[in-house]
């Protein structure tokens, strides 16, 4: 007979587990469109980058003011290295993001971010000595099979290019290297930490372009634009505090398979075979990995649930 604290318990977790994925996938339904929005506008890739940085930054202080306040700033100044780390790496994504946009296949662009988990494994790896298993070793192998495919097929596509590609990768890289730095200081949030770095790239930029003629002609599209990924960045980072990493990794792996198919919808981009062939090797492994990994932790659950 189960005991009325642990019905109360199991219904707590069933109920922290349906938010944290039901917040995590509207995170990853915003950000889908993220590609399609540098796609539509026409301007310079940098002026692109600016106003993206500009409204997200602006969207996620909103969030912040209207939940937690400005405390948290100080947190992030005191993380020392970490923090520091995170703010760069994440402000540095901005205008690396519509730089691989630009110059390759969006397809291309997702399938390369997919590859994210393999660089955070090694970051945790090499920073946090923790230990890379048999599973996520050939989970690497086959995923760099799959961003060859994919780099091999740059070369036959007029739409990718080589160039967009190691973009897409410094973005991966970048990324899991933040995310990385946050768990080194994962006693405080680093949701304030974004808007800071997106300032931070926003300004840098700035004396480079004429930001203002582009936003008087396609206000709405830029502030949609900075509006979608603010929100998104708000919602990937509260839903993942309520499931496990690989129920994030396998809502995350969503915006791979939607943003190419999203593209081609609306302005007939074909991502091409190889990249379709690549794409689906990395999303495929992923999975599967992400599937193993998760198994014995519902196993857990439901034990302890029986108890």
């Amino acid at each position: 007979m189960v005991r009325p604290a642990a019905l109360q318990n199991t219904v707590t977790i069933m109920s922290n587990q349906s938010k944290g994925l039901l917040i995590t996938a509207l995170g990853v339904l915003l950000v889908t469109p993220d590609s399609l929005f540098v796609r539509l506008l026409l301007a310079e890739p940098m002026v692109i980058a600016f106003w993206r940085s500009v409204t997200s930054a602006g969207m996620v202080l909103c969030f912040l003011c209207a939940t937690t306040g400005l405390r948290g700033f100080s947190d992030v100044f005191r993380s020392g290295w970490a923090g520091l780390s995170y703010i760069v790496l994440i402000g540095s994504t901005a205008p690396a993001f519509v730089l691989a946009v630009t110059h390759t296949s969006v397809a291309n662009v997702v399938f390369i971010f997919a590859s994210m988990p393999i660089f955070s494994a090694l970051f945790s790896w090499i920073t946090m000595k923790e230990q890379i298993d048999r599973r996520m070793v050939w989970t690497m192998v086959i995923v760099i099979l799959g961003l060859g495919m994919i780099a091999y097929g740059s070369g036959e596509n007029q739409i990718a290019s080589w160039h967009g590609d190691l973009w897409a990768l410094y973005v991966s890289i970048a990324y899991a290297a933040a995310l990385t730095a946050a768990r080194q200081a994962r006693h405080i949030s680093m949701v304030p930490a974004v808007p800071i770095g997106y300032c931070g790239a926003a300004l840098l930029i700035a004396p480079w372009i004429d930001p203002l003629e582009p936003l008087v002609a396609q206000w709405p599209t830029f502030l949609m634009h900075g509006a979608f990924i603010g929100a998104a960045t708000c919602l990937l980072t509260v839903g993942p505090r309520y499931i496990s990493s690989p129920e994030v990794a396998l809502l995350v792996l969503l915006e791979s398979v939607l943003a190419p198919l999203l593209v081609w919808a609306v302005i007939g981009e074909h991502p091409g075979s190889w990249a379709l062939a690549g794409g689906m090797m990395v999303i495929g492994t992923l999975i599967i990995s992400n599937l193993l990994g998760l198994r014995p932790k519902r196993a857990t659950r439901k034990i302890k649930v029986a108890r």
